[in-house]
Order: structure tokens, then sequence, then C-alpha cells
């Protein structure tokens, strides 16, 4: 029987007051009694013989925030979860394990997913019902919170063979998916058409906005970068013109903060006009990597800019002043999504004076407004073309841009801030360095390779855990929660990347140390594949492996590609071999359905193609190696050092020289050393 409503009186604090994630700690004073995900929580469900609820979701999830409101704030429907479950709160930026385990349930049950993810689980963990957001009331097609609490409680207590039935299927599904590594046989590497994957890749492209697919859409970065590999390398120009096309619109649109810098999650149209506003760290960390790589092949001035603004807002909205990044940006304020971002056309009249007309025509603000009766700021029209039609000079029309901008984010400043997810987590803050490091490689400019080092130095510090291991989640001085395989791919990836800009080998050798621990903890013994959780954690229903490049890339497939890079700086047969494995298995599948499994493509390709490596040796190798870094070449390995270094087959027994020495080889056989960027360059067309 539900308790009545006056006995269940605020304020409420549960046991998520002591946690740190701020996902769980908006949850920390609801009338639910949540646990956070620990044994305690199943010992209570075992000894009560009670169902768990599981809920998961993130900071930054707007239906998370709507679902809280609805039915984790009302002390109603906290009393039924209360009497009938052991209520458990995830945030799956925290424990991905857990979200990846039990949204695959989910689909597996329903055919989709998302967030909030609510599933109901046995005491001993095996999923047996769930779904997604549930309303208040009967909406949507969807039964209401309520009735689910009931249906289910009801069920448990007198259906229960039925239940556990279905969580014998499911926990058999979960299991049976898991085990693709020995299942698997591809074709291999050989006879893999590159130009097949192109064309699957264009049976998803939109032509017109660019990107990938129907609305959302993705920025699919990892699709982008390949497609900019094998224009440069085939010269294919329509696979150029896409990827150029989907940069282009996706900064000209209102998934890319025209004020402010930084890119929204994704966008909700195909237009690119109106995102879910939360801004993630690791999608710009992406973005600027592939824009990084954009601006090298083409030297478009528009690239630099925007990995400047977007450089620029990460520093001022989502840096620790101790080195490390924050997680993300929520996409509400003041309990409505995008409000803090939006702009009313009177208000931008009056704040912008005589810069007004021009500045509202060219992003686009209206009476009518572009969205939802406001405006969101976009570009129709290319700024050459606009200053064009307008009968100004570009210089006068940048100029009304800055001021306008200058003036929106002043008055932005005053606004109530969404909030920030200030938790930094390891894989994401590694993919941000990566970026930096590209951009730096880019644009030569010192400061992002200082940050990409302090980052590093602190990413090496505070998530350093026992026995040479790394930690997942780190705040306010204290790291937990054991490091997940993504979490040492992205670290590894972004040691590579700084130590070929810094030619600093220490950041080489520790990558190689790295790669010894993932292969000792997560290697599976049945396949060349990796386990998403190391083999001392014990806290989840199955131990996964993931293969699918999603919004951020999968541990198996940057494992796959550290693994090739090592064995190249380190002429290492065993780690080169088990890259290939990895890439054979999948390589049909990779073709096949090549927007998820970018990253695989790319690694792909570059073992078809084979690495362009370069050792520079001599006293300016500092000067000629940011040249060479500025260049766009495709599977790009240099290596720079004023004397020979033995440790490094790339660097070992060349010639010395007082200058330079510049050597163009591939699988360590080199050619002739030449002197200038002009005689490499033409090596590099003739190769």
């Amino acid at each position: 029987m539900t308790p009545p409503k006056e006995e269940i009186k605020p304020p409420y604090s549960n046991r998520l007051a002591g946690e740190s994630s701020p996902y769980l700690l908006q949850h920390a004073h609801n009338p639910v009694d949540w646990y956070p995900w620990g044994e305690e929580a199943f010992e209570k469900a075992l000894r009560e013989d009670k169902p768990v609820l599981v809920s998961i979701g993130y900071a930054a999830c707007h239906w998370c925030h709507v679902m809280e409101r609805e039915s984790f704030e009302d002390p109603e429907v906290a009393s039924i979860m209360n009497e009938h479950f052991v209520n458990i709160k995830v945030d799956r930026e925290e424990r991905p394990d857990v979200d990846h385990i039990y949204m695959d349930a989910v689909q597996a049950m329903s055919g989709s997913g998302g967030w909030p993810l609510n599933v109901f689980l046995t005491p001993d963990k095996r999923p047996f019902y769930g779904g997604t957001y549930f309303p208040p009331r009967r909406a949507f097609n969807r039964a209401s919170w309520r009735e689910v609490l009931v249906s289910l409680s009801q069920a448990y207590k007198g259906s229960r063979e039925e239940v556990e039935q279905q969580a014998r299927n499911l926990t058999e599904h979960l299991q049976v998916s898991n085990a693709f590594g020995t299942a698997l046989a591809g074709s291999g590497v050989e006879g893999v058409k590159i130009d097949v994957a192109v064309k699957n890749i264009f049976k998803a492209a939109d032509r017109e906005w660019g990107g990938f697919g129907r609305a959302p859409k993705f920025p699919q970065t990892f699709t982008i970068s390949f497609l900019l590999r094998h224009a440069h390398s085939s010269g294919d120009k329509a696979s150029l013109a896409q990827a150029l096309l989907s940069l282009d619109k996706m900064i000209q649109g209102g998934i890319y903060d025209q004020a402010g810098g930084g890119f929204a999650r994704y966008s909700t149209d195909t237009e690119w006009l109106a995102p879910h506003f939360e801004k993630m760290l690791y999608d710009n960390a992406l973005l600027v990597s592939v824009l990084s790589e954009a601006f090298q092949l083409t030297g478009k001035m528009v690239y630099g800019e925007v990995i400047e603004e977007t450089l620029r807002f990460v520093e001022r909205e989502l840096m620790h002043p101790g080195g490390g990044f924050y997680s993300a940006l929520d996409a509400d304020s003041e309990g409505e999504e995008g409000k803090f971002y939006v702009w009313d056309h009177a208000e931008a009249v009056d704040l912008l004076g005589e810069d007004a007309a021009l500045f509202c025509r060219y992003f686009d603000i209206t009476p009518q407004g572009n969205w939802e009766g406001h405006s969101i700021l976009r570009v129709k029209t290319p700024l050459e073309d606009f200053a064009l039609a307008s009968g100004i000079e570009q210089e006068e029309l940048r100029a009304v841009i800055e001021r306008g901008k200058a003036k929106l984010m002043q008055v932005r400043a005053g606004r109530i801030r969404p909030q920030l997810d200030d938790k930094v987590l390891l894989g994401w803050n590694a993919l941000m360095n990566t970026a930096y490091s590209k951009a730096y490689a880019a644009t030569g400019d010192p400061h992002y390779k200082e940050v990409a080092e302090r980052n590093m130095k602190f990413l090496l510090s505070a998530f350093e855990g026992e026995g040479g291991l790394m930690l997942h989640t780190w705040k306010e001085g204290r790291a937990k929660h054991p490091a997940f395989l993504d979490d040492y791919g992205c670290l590894i990836a972004a040691l590579l990347e700084l130590a070929q800009v810094t030619a600093d080998y220490s950041y080489l050798d520790r990558a190689s140390a790295l790669t010894d621990t993932v292969l000792a903890h997560f290697a599976d013994e049945q396949s060349p594949f990796l386990f998403y959780t190391h083999k001392g954690q014990n806290d989840v229903l199955i131990r996964k492996k993931e293969i699918y490049d999603g919004a951020t890339p999968s541990g198996n497939a940057l494992m796959a590609a550290n693994l090739h890079r090592l064995s190249m700086y380190y002429d290492k047969a065993e780690w080169r071999e088990r890259a290939g494995a990895m890439v054979a298995s999948l390589a049909d599948v990779v073709v096949k359905y090549p927007t998820s499994f970018g990253l695989w493509l790319g690694l792909l390709s570059e073992m078809i193609d084979g690495a362009t490596e370069i050792a520079i040796l001599g006293k300016e190798w500092k000067n000629y190696l940011e040249k060479i870094l500025r260049m766009y070449i495709s599977h790009k390995l240099a290596m720079a050092s004023e004397n020979p270094l033995p440790k490094y087959p790339l660097l070992a027994d060349k010639a010395q020289s007082s200058e330079i020495l510049i050597y163009l080889c591939k699988n360590y056989a080199c050619r002739q050393p030449v002197t200038t960027i002009q005689d490499l360059v033409s090596l590099l067309q003739h190769k």
C-alpha cells in the first residue's frame, strides 16, 4: 500500500549526497531513496527480495531533467519506488560500462535506446525490462511511469518465473552478442576495396547540407577525417567536397556557437540549425582535430578561425585551474533548453545600434525568429559572398561581426548560465589533448602545445592508481573508478600525438608502457580484441567488448590504431600482428557499414596504403619539424632529433649532419635524404 503523502516530508536527502558526480548530486535531494551503483544496493535487494531499478543519465541530458521534475521529485511516485524497488542512479559518463550493458539490453527489448535509460534488474543484476523516458501520465503511446512501476512490481511478485525467464533470455543475448571476437572471420585486409566503403558512405551522405544520414545529425568526425585522407591519397574530388561541405555547414549552422565558439552535441534538423544545446568536451575535441586536418589540407582561414574560437571557449568555460578539462555544459538554463544561447530581434537591435541591421541579416536574427520564436545565430551566406552582395568590404563586415559578438557575449555573461558538469574524465581529456596537439601542428601556435603538455602532466599525475593502473574520473583532488579501455586508448593516442609534435620521446615510452598494461589486463584470450573493463573489476554482469565508433571512438579501434603505430615506432611484430588481426576480422563489416566504423576505416586505409614515415636529423630539426607538421600528409609518422637515436628504428643508423637531413621512409626503407622542404614535397609527389 502506498503511504499517505503527508508521511513523506521534505527536505529530503538520500545516499547520493556523498557522491562527486554532478548528475548524481542533482538527485541527492529527491524523495526517491537513491543508491549509487554498488554492492550495498544489490545486497539490500537480495535481502528484501525486491527488483532493482537502475536509472541512467548524465548531467547535460535534457530529458533526464524532465523526468526528474515530473516523477523523481514527486513524493507519491517516490513512495511507490521506495516501497517496491531498490533504486540506483548511475552517471553514464562515470560508469559507461554499466550503461553499455543495459543499453544493449533495452535496445534488444525495444529496438531503440537513449537517455534517461531506466532498466529493471533481478537482485543478481540480470535485466528483465527497460525503456527510456516515461511520462508522468500516459502519453506519446507510452505507459505512465506509475503504471510501469505498479505493473512490474506485481509481475515480480505474481509472475516470478516469467520475470526470471526474461532475465535469462536477455542475459544470454548479451553474452552471445559479446562473443563476436571468436565468431568473426573476415576476409582480411588483402583485397579490400576502399572504394566500396566510399560508395557506402555516399549512400548516407547529405549532398546539400553536409553530414550523413537524416536528422538528428551528429558530426561524424571519423568519417569526415577518412574522406579527407582518401581525397588526398586518391585525388577523389567528391570525397573532398563532401568532407568540406560537412564542416562548412556545421560551422555556419546553429550547432556552432557563432557568438562564443564551440559546438553543441548534435543538430535536431538537417540544416544544422537547431542543436540540442549541451556542449560536450569530446565533441569539441574531435571537431578541432578534424578541422586541424582540413586546415592543413586546404589552408582555408575559416578553419583556423574556428579552431581558435573553439579552443578559446574550451579554456574559458571548460578548463580546470590545474590543467584538466571539465566534461560538459547543460542544454538548459532557468528550466528552458537553449535559453542561454538564443536572441530576440528587438533585444539584438537595441544592443547593436547602427550595426544591428547588417549583423542581424548576416546571422539570421529576425522578428519572427528561426526557432520557437527566438533566433539561433547562423550564417546562411558565407562571409565573402555576403560582403559582395551587400556592397561592403570584407574587412568592414568582419569588424561589424566582431563588435557585435563582443556585445552579445557581454550581455550573455549576465545571463543565468547552464550547469557545468565539472567532473574530469581521463578519456575525454585525452581526446582534447590530441586536439590541442593537432591544432598546434596545423597552426604553429605554441600556446596549443603548451596547453597539451600541461594537460598531459596533469593526467599522468591525477589519474594514476595503484600498480600502474589508471583511474577514470577525477574531481576536487580525488580520482576514482578503474579506467576503461577507451580511457587507455585515448590516453595512449594522445601520448603518440604529443610525442610527434614535441619530439619528446618520453611520451612515446609512456605510451608503450601503458600498452603493456592494457594487454596484461584487458586482453581476451579467445580473440585479438580487448574487453572494456579490466580483469580485476567484478561489479558488472558481463565484460563487454566494444567495437562500434559512436560519438566517441571505440576502445578496440583506438587500441588497434595505437598498436599499429607503436609497432612502427619500436618495430614490434607482435603488436603489428595483433592490430592486423583485429582489423582483418572486421574488414568486411567496416567496408559495408563505414559510418559506424569510421576510425577502423581510417586504420584499414593506412594498413593498405602504408604510413608515410619521415625522419628529420640535424641541428635545425625543430624548424623543419614545425614546417613538416604544418603539411597535410596522409598517415604521417614524423620523428626528429639532432642525432641518431638507436632506441627508435626510424632514427637509428642514419647519417649525421651539421644542418639538416630529411628522410622519407616506408617500412624503415628510406630514400636518399634531402635537405629542403621543396625536395621532400617532390619525393612525396612521386612516392
